[in-house]
């Protein structure tokens, strides 16, 4: 073969899938712009702007020279202990700052976790649904994902049964995330801790992603795993960030947390790959993390109005069945109920399928169930206005009333 008939992209780089997520809501935002009265699902990005007092204290910090300059790979040595601090507050952890990097957002902490520790050929459990970036960094990593999936009988929650039938002596991480992306299901402090003790029992490695650990709602809690387990911590990453909690999606902090000899592993890796997180970004997230949770709370009492809206609206469409989440901005209906039948001279047999014909015929944009896992299902954030909610899901209400 001669090298104009070779591959132009590599093997490992095609293989990756666009982020569905990142997808539908691009072209929802460009439908919009062009005019059409599009309203989108699909982002799991809150529609608060960043608190006035983080953005001033980023306004400031840009005035000073030391932040135009390269910065430790790891993180400001002031954030990675403002992440030590946060840490203990708000989750009873005691931590290290050597054992803290800062990345540019969560899914940086979730890429470079998976090739810090992963080898070619390592299994890692990956409960379904899931997060639709996961099974791709354990991919670029080498490692082979695994789904154990969970309908919405089990609210969408594993079982340490589950778990051991898919063990194999290849089985090296499991990933854990609660509250969940893509469903907004908790796992309780029970479950937490016989996870936990069930991943230690088999030598297992844990990623925890708790960037939604301060949305939960109806009294739930989500303790972090080496919390319920103590001995586990010598064998977890934690994944975490600013994004959620304080509307700073577009900032890029996050940060992962974990035994320090993995953490100078990736901290290596950070120094070729990115260098270190913008110094701007770092000094307002300084400032979100040191400072008290007052428009945490707001948010959140916002977002649990919302949640109890979208759920009552979504539960009245025929043939959808939508549970009730305790964390995160999402739900997760199940639509095979609409699935098959005829709407508007089409039968969708695939939430994908549907979801195209929804916004298509009502320009409503919401993420099919095959971008985290089996068909049968969307995702709906509700990390925007009730009018919006309202307006959307009255539209899908319309349009799959039509297939009765």
């Amino acid at each position: 073969m001669s090298a104009s008939e070779k591959p132009r992209v590599s093997k490992r780089i095609a293989a990756i899938a666009e982020s569905a997520t990142l997808a539908v809501d691009s072209k929802a935002k460009a439908l919009k712009a062009a005019g059409r009265p599009v309203i989108g699902f699909g982002a799991g990005e809150p529609d608060f702007p960043t608190p006035d007092y983080i953005v001033n204290s980023a306004v400031e910090a840009a005035k000073v020279v030391a932040n135009h300059r390269y910065t430790p790979a790891a993180g400001l040595p002031e954030l990675r202990d403002a992440i030590v601090k946060k840490t203990k507050r708000d989750s009873n952890y005691e931590i290290t700052s050597d054992q803290v990097l800062v990345t540019n957002g969560g899914k940086q902490a979730v890429y470079q976790a998976f090739a810090s520790i992963l080898d070619p050929g390592d299994e890692v459990i990956l409960p379904s649904p899931y997060w639709t970036t996961y099974p791709e960094c354990i991919k670029l990593a080498g490692g082979v994902s695994v789904e154990v999936f969970a309908d919405e009988s089990q609210n969408y929650l594993v079982s340490v049964e589950q778990l051991e039938k898919v063990r194999t002596a290849k089985t090296k991480v499991l990933l854990f995330c609660s509250p969940s992306n893509p469903t907004g299901s908790v796992y309780s402090p029970e479950q937490v801790k016989a996870i936990g003790n069930w991943a230690l029992a088999n030598g297992l490695w844990v990623v925890t992603d708790e960037i939604y650990e301060h949305l939960l709602y109806d009294g739930a809690t989500a303790p972090s795993i080496c919390v319920a387990v103590p001995a586990l911590a010598d064998r977890t990453i934690i994944i975490n960030g600013v994004a959620k909690t304080y509307a700073m999606t577009g900032w890029r902090v996050g940060w992962m947390i974990g035994p320090k000899d993995v953490i100078k592993a990736a901290t290596n890796l950070q120094s070729h790959l990115s260098s270190n997180v913008s110094n701007i970004s770092q000094r307002a997230a300084i400032t979100a993390l040191t400072g008290d949770l007052s428009a945490v709370h707001k948010m959140g009492e916002a977002f649990d109005r919302r949640r109890k809206l979208i759920v009552k609206l979504l539960n009245e469409i025929p043939g959808v069945s939508c549970p009730n989440p305790t964390g995160a901005f999402y739900v997760y209906p199940s639509v095979k109920g609409v699935l098959g039948k005829e709407i508007r001279g089409k039968r969708p047999k695939t939430s994908a399928e549907l979801a195209t014909l929804i916004l298509e015929e009502v320009e409503v944009a919401a993420v099919p169930g095959e971008a985290f896992g089996p068909s049968g299902y969307l995702r709906f954030s509700y990390a925007l206005g009730d009018e919006d909610i309202i307006e959307g899901i009255g539209r899908v209400k319309k349009l799959l009333s039509e297939g009765i």
